[in-house]
């Protein structure tokens, strides 16, 4: 079920508009009863999977039959809500509550509950049948180009049985053009020699080596790296497994992609009982977000020539090696050469002691202190002027810093001067905002200034000098063509876009963003925007969101990680808000500037497609934070009286940028486009098995 963008359900005056109407009527009473009494609403699970619910001490039944269901939000483990309207549309017609329709009448007509979670996601997605295996054999032996794919095992004193299924992990390749190098770093307990003695008499492509004494991770990575000859070569931990097919995809990338250099690909976690959970579903190639996490981690593959040049796993980096190596073998490479294959090919133990469990902070601190130096030194090795420091949890935050002389600032500030509101969010930019260097430009449309309130307001403006009052005649309002004739009434090289309804919360909030929009082929900055109440309004923009772009992690907690941190963590984006973005006026005007007939909807959307297919990088912050009154100005998307507007500008954005909109490169096709809050989709957009011709693989099938 496509849920649409839905502005207007991000804050919580729909739900108390209701609360106050329809929560003392006997059929909303009953209605509670009958979810309480079914058995199928967990309470506790919604409120963990709806943290704004939960910081609002709204009571999550309400929730869900008030509002919930309608954002498209699970009632619990069991029970998908956009699964059983989209298996059951008679019902969404109906406009009934999915849970309660099945409680009382689908049950009994022989409905059934779908459930959406990862682990009904690997059942329909992601095992094969010995005919899937087979397609992918016969595809295998189609490439042109067989690559010899070296995979590193460092062994050490590893559980023997963990050990067995890595091993097997790779012999069940489905590819079959691989070695595997292991290296045993001197281990203590007898049995493994025995393993790994046994699987190199099984299969001539296992190749051993045992070291005297005890080096680490990072010299015994590189003693396993002294036996490889192929063409790419990748890292397999001791005790965790790929997925059978992990190789050919890696080989399949290679063949579309003759000149890729890294390829790294999706992963998930193995449970104490070898169940697969927790998936992260990655971006595509991500600078700033690599500088946060190491989210490229498992499995990620290189020429070997480019990790021997790089000189291997650099000893002093356990715990972060691979952090380390990634970092320098990037500095130097075009990024179109770095690739990312959408799929869950690596399965990560999760053991206490390990990193890939909650508590592998805390069990292995090392490892981020020797990520924080990898991260300093490639930022120094690159002459950029930034300091390293923790952000929450295990994650990193870069600070960078200003040049000594800054750059002219243009800070843009459009106004339908609704005086309620925007008299407090323009004094608070004003009186909080510590760059050196700044003009501001509040441009309005000279009809609105025709009361006396209005005219003291306008007059008390410009008693700051650092302000201009720009008077223009664009009625009615289009935000694209204010925005476009202040800028070009400046010289200023930087230009920051400003809405009225905005109220600083980060004193440096300019400073921070110029910083960054002053990094190489960086472009645009956004800054993370909250509601009012605490929850948030922007963490970035995501394209193809609810059909044309919408904003990520809308409405959960200010402080809360998000899906793998990425609420919380700096990362490049495809598209950031106007409400608070900074921009180089030489991208701006690359760009093109605003297109005009995307008048209130959109228009940054627009203007951020244009800029990254210039080259420009656009990079999200969760450094500057601000209030934002979403809105406020020029009233909700949803309206009645904009209603036939933002139709129409939806619609002129899929006609120009449909190809783009559905394949936004930071967003992995795995999650679904119908949430805010990085589920897994159902299906997902990419297809689960190897394309061959359907005669060609009609008859190769039927001759094996």
């Amino acid at each position: 079920m496509d849920f649409p963008f839905r502005s207007a359900l991000a804050n919580w005056d729909r739900f108390l508009d209701r609360l106050k109407s329809r929560t003392r009527s006997r059929g909303f009473k009953r209605d509670v009863a009958i979810l309480d009494q079914s058995g199928l609403f967990d309470r506790a699970w919604y409120l963990k999977q709806n943290p704004d619910v939960a910081e609002h001490h709204a009571d999550p039944v309400w929730h869900y039959l008030l509002c919930g269901a309608q954002e498209g939000r699970d009632p619990g483990p069991t029970f998908s809500t956009s699964g059983y309207l989209d298996l059951y549309p008679d019902v969404a017609t109906k406009g009934m509550n999915p849970l309660l329709h099945y409680v009382q009448f689908g049950h009994t007509e022989g409905r059934v509950p779908v459930r959406r979670d990862y682990t009904a996601w690997i059942e329909q997605y992601d095992q094969l049948t010995d005919e899937d295996r087979g397609l992918f054999r016969l595809a295998a032996e189609r490439f042109a180009f067989k690559p010899l794919i070296s995979i590193l095992l460092p062994v050490y004193n590893t559980q023997p049985e963990h050990l067995q299924r890595a091993i097997q992990s790779v012999t069940d390749q489905l590819y079959p053009h691989w070695e595997l190098c292991i290296s045993d770093d001197a281990s203590t307990d007898p049995r493994l020699r025995i393993i790994l003695e046994g699987a190199a008499r099984r299969d001539s492509r296992i190749k051993l080596a045992y070291r005297d004494r005890n080096g680490h991770i990072a010299a015994n990575s590189n003693s396993a790296l002294k036996l490889a000859t192929g063409d790419y070569v990748g890292v397999l931990d001791h005790d965790d497994q790929l997925a059978e097919q992990a190789l050919f995809w890696f080989a399949d990338e290679i063949a579309k992609h003759p000149d890729s250099a890294i390829i790294y690909c999706d992963e998930d976690k193995l449970d104490g009982e070898g169940r697969r959970a927790d998936p992260l579903f990655k971006p595509d190639w991500n600078p700033a977000l690599i500088l946060s996490q190491n989210y490229v981690s498992h499995l990620t593959v290189y020429r070997r020539s480019l990790i021997e040049r790089a000189g291997g796993f650099r000893l002093g980096f356990e715990g972060s090696q691979d952090h380390d190596l990634l970092l320098r073998c990037t500095e130097e490479l075009e990024t179109s050469r770095i690739r990312h294959i959408p799929r869950v090919l690596y399965h990560w133990r999760s053991h206490a002691g390990s990193t890939a469990s909650t508590s592998g902070l805390e069990a292995k601190p090392y490892a981020w202190e020797a990520g924080a130096r990898a991260i300093q030194e490639h930022l120094d090795r690159r002459a950029v002027a930034a300091k390293v420091r923790p952000a929450l949890g295990q994650f990193y935050q870069v600070d960078y810093v200003l040049p000594a002389s800054a750059p002219k600032v243009a800070v843009v500030i459009p106004t339908a001067l609704k005086l309620e509101f925007v008299e407090r969010c323009i004094a608070s930019v004003l009186r909080d905002t510590t760059y050196p260097n700044v003009e501001f430009i509040v441009t309005i449309d000279r009809s609105l200034v025709q009361s006396a309130a209005r005219k003291a307001f306008v007059e008390g403006l410009t008693r700051d000098s650092r302000v201009r009052v720009l008077l223009h005649d664009v009625r009615p309002f289009n935000y694209s063509r204010a925005n476009n004739i202040a800028v070009r009434d400046s010289d200023a090289p930087i230009v920051c876009l400003l809405n009225d309804d905005v109220e600083v919360i980060s004193r440096d909030w300019l400073d921070q963003l110029v910083a960054r929009v002053l990094l190489q082929k960086v472009g645009a900055v956004g800054a993370m925007l909250y509601y009012p109440g605490d929850t948030i309004q922007h963490a970035g923009v995501i394209l193809g969101m609810g059909g044309v772009a919408g904003h990520a992690f809308l409405n959960i907690p200010r402080g809360k990680q998000g899906y793998h941190g990425r609420a919380i963590l700096e990362q490049d984006l495809s598209c950031v808000t106007a409400a608070c973005m900074v921009m180089r006026r030489e991208a701006f005007e690359d760009a093109g500037g605003f297109d005009e007939d995307l008048a209130i909807a959109f228009n940054d959307v627009d203007l951020c497609i244009r800029l990254r297919q210039k080259g420009w990088r656009i990079i999200w912050t969760p450094t500057v934070e601000m209030y934002h009154h979403e809105s406020a100005s020029v009233g909700q998307h949803s309206a009645p009286q904009r209603h036939a507007q933002f139709a129409r500008e939806v619609q002129l954005m899929r006609e120009r940028w449909g190809e783009v909109l559905d394949a936004d490169p930071f967003f992995n096709p795995n999650l679904s486009l119908a949430s805010f809050q990085y589920k897994v989709a159902f299906p997902p957009r990419l297809p689960k098995l190897p394309r061959l011709e359907s005669r060609q693989r009609g008859a190769e099938l039927s001759s094996a």
